[in-house]
């Protein structure tokens, strides 16, 4: 979700007395005098709720419950200025425009960043809808919590979703998904806008790292498992997740955040839309759409995409909410409206239920009142959308339980669920090299040196998104572990670790020294701030790596980024292990992989270029007739690379049957051992490939994969199914026209070396 185009200011905190009048945990929403309202009744059917209150409601009511505004707007002087609410600014968007929806985007938070405060916030906002709307209607508040509760400074912070993906760990996903909306819920906020469920396949893109990684079914898996853990949190509040964003958002077609993409019918329905349509699948309450546009239509106004392919397709039944001002980007960005009102119309007859319009309560108000004037709009199609969103209302409890109690929100997100975040921080971990096993660590290593500007940075460690838009904020330390503090805590007794201040220093003391860690990286940046037309290592810490290397001493390289980097001169080291961004737990992660307290698991899931100008590059390549290196899947690391410290053997590969109808489910059977002296959780993936196809087909496919545990000396027989919905494409002339199916013919499956084959007719 966008951000305001600039670091946003510290936000201001409420005013004493509007927190006094907030402290109460619990209130129900008072019924109007001389009336008992069936949608007040807790007792009664959601669908009847929703139809009692929709009946009651003005169509100025309506408009605003489609708006959803900025907490800023309400604070001092209602623009970017903070400090305390301003009651006339909340009477305006929370009254006189009856908004249904506030956000706190890009870290909009109190003044005082703490959880105490943050809940303070958000009952004050519920406590004035509730207590001065006529209809006494509470608002959803969205927050982008897509890391931990990562607005809030003190909360745990996880890895990045790519960091996630890497685990390939879907029952992790859950776990982090679940502490997450706890935290969310203490805060008082019900509405998340996470997992990004978008599939990355340009290292170039700013967002790279928000997603699970570049492979459909992966990222499909950790979402939809993210969002049963989001939704089934057993905290202060409900909280909805989000799918985001739908659809295609990951294609730019430069590389370059939000610019228009153009793909063909057959790569949108058989590669781009699964990943989402498994997270919806898994009960998403909510959808954000893709800022962007595919094939010159912007997606905000896409019928296609938010009625056609969601509603009738997908059966999605919840909220449609754009990203940051996207409906007035219809106007003002991508000119296919001639003004607000037309372009309120295009994005609201295309399926969008509420718009991310946080600047202009007002304007928004105007804007849809006057496309329904002209006859743009139907009342129809508006009390259609208020229909989902109230319904979201009831199902959240906010009528019954608006407000959270404050005074508990410290004790449960401050160090909450660190466990949890190292876990998913040591699963993240991939060991990519280990010439000579120089890892782990030896235990007679005398003298260790940490170098890099990366190794006691925890702000970058963090990434983007993290307590504000753009990553921490200037004058502001984030808590956590940094690799350097990680190193020092676990290093042996009697080993010295020497922080090397400068590259002179650090080959000087490299020089007498057993080790040399040195931790390379980006710094943290957000969306188009985070573009990279060259995602390499720059040019002073590959000169630091190739001095180092010039020691002849051994030199281990730890990567702290949100996307593959091209090493140049830093490649080659005897040991590399990629970090990603992971979360405040992250230098004890690295630790515990260097001196092998934990057995690396992680594998990448997203390939990593040999050179500047291969991106676009991902597994899934199709084949053309240029045989060169350049022109084919040519990874430097590929897609599912990661070492351990045993030894893992595919045994075999069985197919319950050896043939099958286009309907069935494959039944698959994978024997795996650990070979290897020491315990370990390994990755199970299963590829397809056709031998022929009518239309093109790549090399690999992954179809199933799972994660297991095995102990030294282990084998175990694991279990896959492949569902049709994984074998199908869009077969069919260069239109793509036709439906999805599963073609007849034979289908290798692939685990390890060992394949199988199974004819489907």
């Amino acid at each position: 979700m966008p951000a305001k185009p600039r670091r946003l200011r510290a936000q201001g905190l409420l005013t004493l007395a509007t927190a006094a009048a907030c402290v109460a945990a619990v209130a129900s929403v008072p019924a109007q005098a001389g009336d008992n309202p069936t949608y007040t009744n807790p007792n009664a059917p959601i669908d009847v709720r929703v139809n009692d209150l929709l009946h009651r409601m003005t169509l100025a009511e309506k408009i605003g419950q489609m708006d959803q505004i900025s907490v800023v707007r309400m604070q001092g002087d209602c623009q970017w200025s903070g400090g305390d609410f301003t009651d006339s600014c909340m009477k305006s968007v929370l009254v006189d425009n009856a908004a249904g929806s506030v956000l706190s985007g890009g870290g909009a938070g109190p003044a005082v960043n703490t959880p105490e405060n943050w809940a303070k916030m958000v009952n004050a906002v519920q406590k004035y809808a509730v207590t001065n709307s006529r209809l006494h209607i509470p608002v959803l508040y969205g927050v982008d919590a897509v890391h931990g509760h990562n607005n809030v400074l003190g909360a745990t912070i996880f890895p990045q979703e790519i960091g996630m993906g890497s685990t390939w760990d879907a029952s992790l996903a859950g776990a982090a998904g679940a502490a997450t909306a706890r935290a969310v819920a203490a805060t008082g906020i019900d509405w998340n806008f996470a997992p990004v469920t978008d599939i990355a396949r340009d290292q170039r893109w700013g967002r790279y790292y928000e997603t699970y990684g570049e492979d459909p079914l992966l990222s499909g898996t950790l979402a939809a498992s993210a969002v049963k853990g989001i939704q089934g949190a057993d905290g202060a509040k409900k909280v909805a997740a989000t799918v985001k964003h739908f659809a295609g958002y990951g294609e730019p077609g430069n590389g370059h955040d939000r610019v228009p993409g153009d793909v063909s019918i057959r790569y949108l329905q058989d590669t781009l839309l699964p990943s989402y349509k498994q997270a919806i699948d898994a009960g998403a309450k909510t959808v954000m759409v893709n800022s962007g546009a595919i094939n010159g239509v912007p997606a905000t106004g896409s019928r296609y995409l938010l009625t056609t392919v969601l509603r009738k397709q997908f059966g999605f039944q919840g909220v449609v909410v754009s990203d940051w001002q996207d409906v007035r980007a219809l106007q003002t960005s991508y000119h296919v409206a001639a003004d607000y009102p037309e372009a309120i119309a295009k994005a609201v007859n295309a399926g969008l239920d509420m718009a991310m319009e946080p600047y202009d309560a007002q304007g928004w108000s105007d804007g849809l009142k006057t496309a329904v004037d002209r006859g743009l709009v139907s009342v129809q199609r508006i009390d259609q959308s208020v229909a989902r969103i109230l319904t979201l209302k009831f199902q959240l409890g906010l009528f019954e339980h608006p407000y959270v109690d404050a005074s508990k929100a410290d004790a449960a997100v401050l160090g909450a669920d660190t466990t949890l975040a190292r876990q998913a921080a040591d699963e993240s971990q991939v060991l990519l090299r280990n010439d000579g096993n120089v890892l782990p660590v030896s235990s007679s290593a005398k003298k260790i040196v940490v170098a890099g500007s990366y190794a006691d940075d925890i702000n970058d460690q963090l990434g983007g998104w993290t307590v504000g838009w753009q990553g921490v904020p200037d004058g502001v330390q984030a808590p956590g572990t940094t690799v350097l503090q990680g190193i020092k805590a676990a290093a042996p007794s009697g080993t010295q670790v020497v922080q090397a201040k400068t590259a002179d220093d650090a080959v000087a003391q490299a020089k007498d020294a057993d080790l040399t860690v040195v931790v390379v990286g980006e710094k943290a940046a957000a969306e188009g701030a985070a573009d990279s037309p060259r995602p390499e290592l720059s040019a002073d810490q590959q000169a630091l790596v190739k001095s180092l290397k010039a020691t002849g001493k051994p030199v281990v390289t730890v990567v702290i980024a949100g996307r593959p980097l091209v090493l140049g001169d830093a490649d080659g080291t005897q040991g590399l292990l990629m970090s990603w961004l992971p979360g405040s737990e992250g230098g004890k992660a690295v630790a515990d992989v260097l001196f092998g307290a934990v057995n690396p698991s992680g594998r990448l899931s997203a390939s990593w270029p040999k050179d500047i100008g291969n991106e676009p590059l991902y597994y899934q390549q199709l084949p053309g007739t240029n045989g060169g290196p350049e022109s084919s899947y040519d990874a430097a690391y590929p897609f599912g690379a990661g070492l351990s410290y045993t030894t893992y053997t595919f045994a075999s590969i069985k197919a319950a049957s050896a043939t099958a109808r286009a309907k069935d489910t494959i039944h698959l059977s994978v024997g795996v051992s650990n070979s290897g002296s020491r315990a370990g959780d390994l990755v199970v993936p299963v590829y397809v490939s056709q031998p022929s196809s009518d239309v093109l087909s790549p090399s690999r496919k992954l179809v199933a994969f799972a994660r297991v545990h095995l102990d030294a000396g282990q084998s175990r027989t694991v279990a896959l199914d492949v569902p049709p919905s994984r074998l199908a494409v869009t077969p069919g002339d260069i239109d793509g026209s036709a439906p999805q199916a599963v073609a007849s013919g034979d289908y290798v499956f692939t685990a390890g070396t060992q394949t199988t084959t199974v004819t489907v007719h």
